[in-house]
């Protein structure tokens, strides 16, 4: 497939949808159990989205847009969420999520990106130059592979429960 903001738009609405499905209201022992050391819960990668929301797709995106001759993004913290306080109940990350990427999705639109910026330039702080194009293809896969990270130490939860039927069940080999 080749890239299309609107294709692009259709997953990253989504994405809170899924998450929502996914998480709210399961137990704690879902959302706060791991795959090891240094490894996330459920609960750590929403965290890491919400800090995403608020401090990296949509401020690099007007780095991009913009007239400054100075399109160096700041460096992103990946782990910035294992830092905040951990009070919070999945639905209330859930509900923050969803209203972040609402409001960034509205941001989004009012850009008015037109073909001609997709090759827009911008400075990742180890990447070097990227485009407005796969700044914007890597917001939606990042939300796919955090989707996947999550069934994933959901999945693997049950790992040992599953007895012979581990040969069958790739995720959990992964």
């Amino acid at each position: 497939m080749n890239f299309n903001i609107t294709k692009s738009v259709e997953i990253l609405e989504r994405t809170p949808i899924v998450l929502e499905s996914m998480l709210s209201e399961l137990s704690g022992s879902w959302i706060k159990t791991n795959e090891g050391e240094n490894t996330w819960s459920p609960y750590d990668i929403l965290g890491h989205l919400i800090f995403g929301e608020k401090t990296d797709w949509i401020v690099r995106i007007k780095i991009i847009l913009s007239q400054s001759e100075n399109k160096m993004f700041e460096p992103f913290d990946r782990f910035a969420q294992l830092k905040e306080k951990q009070d919070k109940n999945i639905s209330e990350l859930v509900a923050e999520f969803k209203n972040l990427r609402k409001n960034n999705l509205i941001e989004l639109r009012s850009l008015n990106i037109t073909n001609t910026n997709f090759e827009l330039k911008g400075i990742h702080p180890e990447l070097g130059e990227v485009t407005l194009e796969q700044l914007i293809s890597t917001w939606v896969v990042h939300d796919l592979g955090h989707i996947a990270q999550i069934s994933r130490v959901m999945a693997k939860q049950y790992k040992t429960n599953v007895g012979p039927w581990n040969a069958y069940l790739g995720i959990l080999s992964k």
